[in-house]
């Protein structure tokens, strides 16, 4: 990984987002993705909710969303749960939301 962070809002919500230039690609972090999603003031736990729900999804998640180097909202650089852009996708289809839909 390089030190190409940035931080994208979408509806007004903040998500971090950093480019893997050897890999090619984005990681999202997981966390701000489920947080846009749900609404939910603490979406770490609804994550962990979420994985209990639905042991696929926690399988999914321990496999292939690995631990990404990002930028906190307060500038420090910390490992945050991450996926890439088809992993998304798949966090997106277990969320029971109207914006996921």
């Amino acid at each position: 990984m390089n030190d190409n962070f940035a931080i994208q809002l979408f509806e007004g919500k903040k998500v971090r987002i950093v480019w893997d230039a050897e890999q090619e690609k984005y990681y999202f972090s997981v966390v701000d993705i489920v947080q846009v999603l749900t609404d939910s003031t603490n979406p770490t736990d609804y994550l962990k909710k979420l994985r209990k729900r639905d042991p696929e999804l926690g399988t999914f998640l321990g496999t292939n969303c690995p631990q990404v180097e990002m930028l906190t909202f307060t500038g420090k650089k910390k490992l945050t749960l991450a996926s890439d852009l088809q992993g998304i996708f798949r966090i997106i289809q277990s969320i029971p939301s109207k914006k996921a839909a």
